[in-house]
């Protein structure tokens, strides 16, 4: 694939600091802030799933008795929230 981008001068002085640093080329800079961002995209979707997976299994935080008195539990929230007696 070709790309063809428009930069301001600030990052073609960064892509210029970054190849005298590393001697890598414009493309192979490109490619590795890629995957950087590739990979922090992934990891944030992984601890989500991982959360969520969490939460399923049981193993979320709350109280224990949470599945047999969920209705107490949101009578006093709502009663906390809305401010009712």
């Amino acid at each position: 694939m070709r790309i063809t981008a428009r930069i301001d001068d600030s990052y073609e002085r960064k892509i210029k600091a970054i190849q005298q640093a590393t001697h890598l080329n414009t493309t192979e800079i490109i490619k590795q802030a890629i995957d950087l961002l590739y990979e922090k995209t992934e990891m944030s979707a992984k601890e989500k799933n991982l959360k969520l997976l969490q939460m399923l299994a049981g193993i979320g935080e709350g109280p224990e008795d949470l599945s047999e008195n969920y209705k107490e539990y949101l009578n006093h929230g709502w009663k906390e929230k809305y401010d009712l007696d």
